[in-house]
């Protein structure tokens, strides 16, 4: 192989991967915003499904486990009624994106899991409603998982037990904790809660 060779096949790959890389850059600059506005509907969608007929109004940002996270307010008749936190929980394989409605009390209402990655047959049994209804009407004091049978506290997911307590003691009680701490103690808006 002569060097001239080397030259064309040296060449020919710079402009394999220049125009490789343009078609990439083409495709991301037009996926992008459908991305976004794909996902600012899906946001918009499970605000509406956590509390019905309210219009929304974002109040600021926050950050747990370094994941971006939003937090806002429900009004209905221009009235306050409640608030919403996105958060986030350590669970067995993944971090647990959780939407959390509360009313002006501060006393979770009703929560969605948006995105996890945890075990199929046992820790995605977070998604059930016989799960997630068991946070209704449950303040900070109450959001403890038990492994017996529980009303009063939330009762673990047999075999599932990292899961649930990455739902209820990591996302769920540090976003209502967050919640009073900004709103109903006029707490730092910007703060930064770090729960390891």
């Amino acid at each position: 192989m002569t060097g001239k060779d080397i030259f064309k096949i040296t060449l020919n790959l710079v402009i394999v991967y220049l125009v490789g890389g343009f078609i990439l850059a083409f495709v991301y600059a037009n996926a992008s915003p459908k991305i976004f506005r794909n996902n600012e509907k899906a946001e918009q969608d499970a605000l509406k499904i956590l509390i019905p007929g309210a219009d929304f109004r974002k109040l600021g940002d926050w950050t747990i486990h370094d994941k971006h996270a939003k937090y806002f307010e429900a009004q209905k008749g221009g009235e306050t009624v409640g608030y919403i936190i996105q958060s986030f929980g350590k669970g067995y394989s993944s971090y647990i994106n959780t939407f959390i409605a509360v009313d002006r009390d501060f006393k979770v209402q009703k929560i969605n899991i948006l995105g996890h990655a945890e075990t199929p047959g046992l820790g995605d049994e977070i998604e059930t409603d016989s799960f997630k209804n068991q946070f209704a009407g449950k303040d900070i004091e109450h959001l403890k998982v038990l492994k017996t049978e529980t009303t009063e506290y939330i009762q673990a997911i047999s075999g599932a037990t990292i899961s649930t307590r990455a739902v209820s003691e990591d996302a769920v009680k540090n976003g209502v904790a967050f919640l009073i701490k900004t709103i109903k103690e006029g707490g730092n808006k910007d703060v930064q809660h770090q729960h390891n």
